[in-house]
């Protein structure tokens, strides 16, 4: 009987153990086939001896290139399962067999001739990067890129050019997941937005269940499709609209905050650019941003800076001066922005404020092309989609309060160009307007916000005549919105009848570049009444659009029912008792300029019963309303001053105002018998021919049927004999006034009353933090003395009067400037 030798101690050794188990899966002279319980094996023996993996690697590369030399490729696929399983078996030892994987990732993507080898080193190197834990492998994987972005831009709609546009897009979703997780963006990115917007198809995607996401952050998420021909057990592989849906979704989680968002967007709207992708007919860039947006504000609610970063984009470049192709873009804007959640954030207001800019930068183009005769329809869509596009926003923002402090911005440091400052102003007056439906929150029952009130101020008094009237339209329409036309209707209108009404403005007021009363046509006026007869709301939001075609007859018989039902519904926005004085002042400094319009005295009457009004809600509104009849006095006694630098006609006008001044005054005070005193000096000859009293409660501006144009010397010589035709009793009149506030406010002390008698004899002098107005020794006109300096330097001292030529001595010293600092608005 023979004895057994005993087994030598290097038959033991595990180096017989991994040549015996790579034998195993690759058997001789036969086709090696994966066999998952043999690789399985292999792995767990290289997981507890990781000193022979490099052996192990070293083999299965030789055995790798020997079968593509010899074109085994059963044993490549093998070979490649093998490295699959290392990966989720051997992670901690990953270092140790890496840049073997790869050198043979890299040799097989090499293989351009071969389909089968470029889909396995794909799927390999997807399965590679899946595996990653830090960034070691980063600069290797990023030389990678280029290779598979050729991959994915096989041509072909056959199934070989989808497996393989597939498996490069599949690595690509793998690589972008990885940026993501490791706060890097690769220097091939652009390349890899491109093939990824060439692959995408909208075919089978739904805004509303357009991904699902993945909270556990796999590279791979969910894509829901939603097609009545769409088989959930189709095969990606031959997909690649699925895994460029994949790719955004990934995108959208590397954008983490706002600097990788735009870095992100900027490679993206470039596509878009340069592929004329804006184009709603031809383009897929809405269901491509709706996508991302629906995305990101499931991960963190960041939409609002892809709108902010979206409106940014319409300066680049390649846009800038393509007013067609802004057209598409702010379309674009405007559907994400409906379909976005709310958005009351800094962004937001910045976007408002940014879509305002560039609505008075397409209201000037409008006019420089209208004077040079250029085409004027895309900047007409432009300046609809703009407008559209704030209505959504404004409505996401959800209060009025930031809206109106970005209004205030846009009128910091107007132009003294008046068709810079008419476009800018025109731009606040129609946001006003877009935004007259939207509640008060922040600034509910307080004072009108003294940004915006500091600005329309300024511009009040700026040298464009029809520029100040557009600051008091301002006024109005965000302190009482019911004196004007809801803008509700304005998105139920067709695009071709609102091109219509901008063109009827822009082609008849923009051609002259001069918004002066004077320049009114008989035809236009005869359209627009003809309009607020037959359309109603309609033919309001056409006059609201542009500064000159205002519904005027509307504000009128608003106030005359604030007056008849003895309410005030007003809105809840409030004046200040300081800010009702500052306004007065600045109604006083603007009827003393040569260049009002008779379009001025129906602003500035306008301006001045709203503040009347609010004084009825006051508590020390007696002293308000003393004031008020104060400055209509004042202004009467400095329309017969034979010696004053107005004009006839401006004098005529202004002696109009005055007298509704009073009128008013005194039907809101309730002292009705001054009413019939006043009128009586308002005959045919004394009245303006160009101011109308509508129902003691208004004064409109109208267009007379004569080839005499206001302020033409024959109108002067008409209104100097309407003037000397004026025989006033003052005095009397003044004395009429105290006693009825003496009846009425008989409960007031003596003091209070003898102040309110000793203010009712003096003359109007403009409040002490008001800068642009000082008590005169002779009333003159402050804008006068200023008609030579640009308003842009326009200094904050204010105006000395030198009508005497004296410089001291005559209690004439310059106003303290306080106009841009003002006091804090008592609460109400």
């Amino acid at each position: 009987m023979r004895i057994p030798r005993a087994s030598s101690s290097w038959s033991r050794q595990p180096v017989k153990r991994y040549k015996k188990l790579l034998s195993d899966i690759f058997p001789r002279n036969q086709e090696p086939v994966p066999n998952d319980r043999k690789i399985g094996k292999l792995c767990e023996y290289a997981a507890k001896n990781p000193l022979r993996i490099p052996k192990i690697t070293s083999n299965l590369e030789q055995r790798c290139f020997k079968g593509l030399r010899n074109e085994k490729f059963g044993c490549v696929k093998v070979i490649l399962c093998v490295y699959t399983k290392l990966l989720s078996t051997c992670k901690e030892q990953m270092a140790l067999f890496a840049s073997s994987l790869l050198g043979i990732i890299q040799t097989l993507l090499e293989q351009t001739r071969l389909d089968e080898m470029l889909i396995i080193g794909c799927d390999a190197l997807a399965e590679f990067v899946n595996s990653q834990m830090d960034s070691t492998h980063m600069f290797q994987l990023e030389g990678l890129i280029p290779k598979l972005c050729q991959l994915a831009e096989e041509d072909g709609d056959d199934d070989r050019a989808l497996r393989l546009r597939s498996a490069g897009l599949k690595v690509l979703a793998s690589m972008v997941w990885f940026m993501g997780e490791q706060s890097h963006i690769s220097l091939e990115f652009d390349s890899i937005i491109s093939v990824t917007l060439e692959n995408y198809m909208d075919t089978k995607m739904t805004p509303v269940n357009g991904s699902k996401v993945d909270e556990n952050g796999s590279p791979f998420p969910d894509i829901i499709e939603n097609s009545s021909d769409f088989d959930p057990t189709m095969d990606t592989s031959k997909n690649p609209s699925y895994w460029s849906k994949v790719i955004l979704h990934n995108i959208a989680g590397l954008a983490k905050e706002a600097t990788t968002i735009r870095r992100v967007l900027e490679p993206v709207l470039k596509n878009f650019d340069a592929e004329n992708h804006w184009s709603q007919e031809n383009g897929i860039v809405f269901s491509v941003l709706m996508y991302l947006q629906l995305l990101m504000e499931e991960t963190g609610e960041k939409s609002h800076v892809l709108l902010a970063i979206l409106v940014k984009h319409l300066e680049h470049k390649n846009v800038a001066k393509q007013p067609h192709i802004q057209v598409n873009i702010v379309d674009v804007i405007t559907q994400l922005a409906q379909n976005a959640k709310s958005l009351p954030s800094v962004a937001t207001i910045g976007t408002i404020t940014d879509l305002m800019k560039h609505l008075r930068r397409c209201l000037q183009n409008s006019a420089e092309l209208s004077s040079s005769g250029g085409d004027n329809k895309y900047n007409t869509d432009l300046q609809l989609g703009l407008e559209k596009c704030i209505s959504q926003l404004s409505n996401k923002v959800g209060e009025l309060g930031p809206i109106l402090d970005a209004m205030a911005v846009v009128l910091e440091n107007i132009s003294s160009n008046s068709i810079v400052a008419r476009s800018a102003i025109s731009t606040v007056h129609r946001t006003a307007d877009i935004i007259s439906s939207i509640p008060n929150i922040s600034y509910h029952k307080k004072a009108f916000p003294d940004a915006l009130f500091h600005q329309l101020l300024l511009t009040m008094v700026h040298p464009d005549h029809e520029t100040r009237v557009g600051a008091h339209d301002i006024f109005s329409a965000v302190l009482l919105p019911s004196l004007l036309s809801s803008s509700s209707d304005q998105n139920k209108r067709t695009p071709e009848a609102v091109r219509s009404d901008l063109s009827l403005s822009a082609s008849k007021k923009l051609r002259s570049q001069s918004f002066a009363f004077q320049d009114k046509g008989k035809d236009q006026v005869e359209f627009i009444d003809e309009r607020l007869k037959e359309n109603g709301n309609q033919a309001s939001d056409m006059a609201v659009r542009n500064p000159i075609m205002r519904q005027s007859h509307r504000h009128s018989y608003s106030f005359e029912h604030f007056l008849r039902d003895g309410k005030m519904e007003l809105n809840s926005l409030r004046l200040s008792s300081h800010q009702v004085s500052l306004l007065l002042s600045t109604i006083w400094v603007q009827a003393n300029s040569v260049e009002n319009t008779p379009a001025n005295f129906e602003a500035m009457a306008r301006s001045y019963s709203i503040a009347v009004l609010f004084t009825r809600v006051k508590t020390s509104g007696h002293m308000a309303l003393a004031r008020s009849f104060q400055l209509a006095f004042s202004l009467r006694s400095i329309s017969l001053d034979q010696e004053g630098r107005l004009q006839p006609s401006r004098r005529r006008s202004l002696f109009t105002l005055a007298s509704y001044m009073l009128i008013f005054s005194a039907r809101a005070g309730n002292f009705p018998e001054l009413i019939p005193v006043v009128k009586a000096f308002l005959t045919d000859k004394t009245i303006d021919p160009y101011l109308k009293l509508v129902e003691d409660a208004g004064l409109l501006a109208v267009c007379v049927e004569s080839d005499i144009k206001y302020g033409s010397k024959e109108d002067e010589d008409a209104a100097l004999k309407s003037l000397l035709a004026i025989k006033l009793d003052d005095l009397h009149l003044k004395e009429t006034v105290i006693s009825h506030f003496m009846t009425k406010f008989k409960k007031l002390s003596e003091d209070e009353l003898s102040s309110i008698k000793k203010q009712l004899l003096e003359g109007f002098s403009p409040d002490d933090a008001y800068s642009l107005g000082v008590p005169l020794s002779r009333p003159c006109s402050p804008l006068a003395q200023m008609e030579f300096q640009s308003f842009d330097e326009m200094p904050l001292a204010a105006v000395t009067d030198e009508a005497n030529g004296s410089q001291s001595g005559s209690g004439n010293s310059p106003a303290s400037c306080k106009l841009f600092g003002f006091p804090s608005t008592d609460s109400l």
